[in-house]
């Protein structure tokens, strides 16, 4: 992905949102995270959960990537494969709403949650607080702020607001300045993203450089780039307690054997603050500029993202073969 499709995703983002905020908007999606219940799960707290030598995995639902494509084929519906990622080790589950570049949807983060007993992030590109608030009413327990997208203030704002309505916030960086940034915030979750969002190549020694300069009581994760386990060895060394993975699951044959060679307990080898080592960014093929998508009042409620006859999490618009 190159600078111009960058901008072009985050305009699409815009869009998007400009036509949910058109359809519901603001004061009735803070009405809606209002009622939501309390009983958020803690995201950062799974993360650290294991026992001593345990990689926790933040298993990711991922349907397209900008380099690759579509790459879920259709043998899994987002629902099971979060079953799996669960009764298969993984500590968090990560899911990916964007939906005209990614084919992510909204509507799939709740469905996911329903089943699974683990804390769900909604990954996407968070740019204003109607996300925030969505966030919260869709049901997740965390979400993801990309420092590379947001200017500090708006980052401090969002991450501030986000913590206050109850949501675990992982804050993305790329390098040492928005690491600075990031912690200015006051994250104490930092993901570190071997994947340069412009060019979407992945280095594993961007974690290894950024991960030992995260103070004390930071967990780090780790995204992009993970795809056994000797990727995950070398993340261990810098204080890695957990892998975020996408494109090695949803892509794998066997994502079951993939997973279970993850969450194999290891000895750890190096110091530092935990890591959480994390899949593929939120990116995608660029796909066509489909309709709103945004969240619509029907008999039944609120539905995020699903046009006329379409069932929640069911993508009915056309593709690209």
């Amino acid at each position: 992905m190159n600078a111009g499709l960058l901008d072009a995703l985050l305009g699409a983002v815009r869009e998007d949102l400009a036509c949910r905020m058109s359809r519901l908007p603001l004061g009735a999606v803070m009405d809606l995270a209002a009622r939501r219940s309390k009983d958020r799960r803690n995201f950062r707290e799974a993360l650290r959960a294991g026992p001593p030598g345990w990689v926790s995995v933040i298993a990711e639902i991922k349907r397209a990537s900008p380099s690759r494509g579509l790459l879920m084929d259709g043998r899994y519906s987002p629902v099971e494969l979060a079953r799996l990622y669960e009764e298969n080790g993984a500590r968090a589950i990560s899911v990916v709403t964007e939906r005209r570049y990614f084919r992510g949807d909204p509507d799939q983060l709740p469905a996911v949650r329903e089943v699974v007993r683990l804390p769900v992030l909604r990954k996407d590109f968070i740019l204003h607080k109607y996300q925030v608030y969505e966030t919260v009413a869709l049901g997740a327990d965390a979400l993801l702020l990309i420092a590379a997208v947001l200017e500090p203030a708006r980052l401090e704002e969002l991450h501030a607001l986000a913590r206050g309505m109850g949501l675990d916030v992982l804050v993305e960086v790329h390098h040492e300045a928005e690491l600075e940034a990031a912690l200015r915030a006051g994250a104490d979750l930092i993901g570190i993203n071997n994947r340069d969002l412009r060019t979407f190549r992945t280095d594993l020694t961007v974690t290894e450089r950024l991960a030992p300069l995260c103070p004390p009581g930071v967990t780090v994760v780790s995204e992009s780039g993970v795809r056994g386990p000797d990727d995950l060895e070398r993340l261990v060394r810098v204080g890695v307690h957990a892998v975020l993975v996408g494109e090695a699951l949803v892509t794998a044959r066997e994502p079951v054997s993939v997973l279970r060679g993850l969450v194999t307990p290891r000895p750890q080898s190096g110091a530092g603050s935990p890591v959480a080592c994390g899949g593929g960014h939120p990116g995608a093929a660029a796909g066509p500029p489909g309709g709103c998508g945004g969240p619509r009042r029907t008999s039944r409620g609120v539905t995020w993202g699903v046009r006329a006859g379409g069932r929640a999490g069911e993508d009915m618009r056309p593709h690209p073969s």
